[in-house]
């Protein structure tokens, strides 16, 4: 794995997103409670910037549309969007946030 430095937890709200690009790959840093998580900063329905919209009940939501998606697991759980979004390994370095896009957790590669 190789994990590289996004971001800090200040810089993550808690309802919303941070986009970031970490090796050519647009990712979504987000925060549920104490968790956080990453996940491609692209709606597979749509084609939109996920890190635009919001965060709650641990999913982002795309604004366009309204498709959510569970950032544990990248699987879309309100249409129109019915396929996942790719889930990536994050680890906390003190307050630093690293994240591994090199094999997304979920199997979803990036598009």
């Amino acid at each position: 794995m190789a994990f590289e430095r996004v971001c800090t937890l200040a810089e993550v709200p808690a309802d919303e997103a941070f986009a970031a690009n970490v090796d050519g790959v647009d990712i979504a840093v987000a925060r549920d409670g104490e968790e956080i998580f990453a996940v491609q900063d692209l709606c597979s329905h749509a084609h939109v910037a996920l890190s635009e919209g919001g965060v709650a009940d641990c999913a982002i939501e795309c604004w366009l549309h309204g498709s959510t998606f569970d950032l544990r697991t990248g699987k879309p759980t309100v249409l129109p969007a019915t396929e996942a979004i790719s889930t990536f390994g994050v680890e906390l370095r003190g307050d630093e946030v690293y994240v591994d896009v090199a094999t997304p957790l979920n199997g979803v590669q990036p598009s």
